[in-house]
């Protein structure tokens, strides 16, 4: 089946460039297997929930020195070091810096891969091994797909790739919400909005 605008305009109510996006996923949808109500609306439902309604596109590190120490003790063990990184000028770069250092293909804190890398496109891609089988995938180059990521083709692609490499239409095919948010998500977070947004989805795409 094919996601009409209108179905997208009732998915996205609040979201000024449903036209874009729909044109960006007519295009890609299909060539992903993202092709039944079941898959679409659980592809739209994580993107959704991920994305605010496919309105943050790129991850927002602008934390507080509390908010660091909460979220990410282990790269700012005592306030002192939180406090010195969230009174940066450049914070957002400084911490994606050193939170994503040495890990997931990045250099180190130094290199500013963790910053060139963070996340980004509707299911967030983080890491630059993500972003060079991503660019692999398209023939790309590394170095050109932090700028793809932050158009709507971009960004909806690095979702689809995200979906078909971890082969997510096992979770869609059958409704386990809870399985794919794991596999998306690493945990739980969220998952009664992602619920919320899914079985609207089904009813918009009269799958209910």
């Amino acid at each position: 089946m094919e996601l009409t605008k209108q179905q997208l305009k009732q998915l996205l109510p609040k979201n000024p460039y449903v036209d874009h996006w729909h044109h960006a996923l007519e295009q890609l949808l299909p060539d992903y297997d993202i092709n039944t109500p079941k898959r679409i609306a659980a592809f739209v439902a994580q993107c959704a929930h991920e994305s605010g309604g496919f309105t943050a596109i790129k991850e927002n590190l602008n934390y507080k020195a509390p908010t660091l120490r909460k979220l990410f003790s282990k790269y700012f063990p005592n306030d002192e070091i939180a406090a010195a990184y969230a009174s940066k000028p450049n914070k957002q770069e400084a911490i994606a810096n050193k939170i994503y250092a040495s890990r997931m293909g990045n250099g180190d804190e130094k290199s500013g891969d963790g910053y060139r890398y963070c996340g980004r496109g509707l299911i967030q891609l983080t890491g630059k091994s993500n972003y060079q089988n991503f660019a692999d995938s398209l023939e790309m180059r590394v170095e050109d797909v932090p700028e793809y990521l932050a158009t709507f083709e971009g960004a909806a692609q690095s979702a689809c790739w995200f979906w078909e490499a971890n082969n997510l239409n096992r979770f869609a095919d059958v409704g386990d919400i809870k399985g794919l948010t794991k596999a998306i998500n690493g945990g739980y977070i969220g998952l009664e909005d992602r619920i919320k947004h899914y079985e609207h989805a089904l009813h918009v795409l009269g799958a209910h």
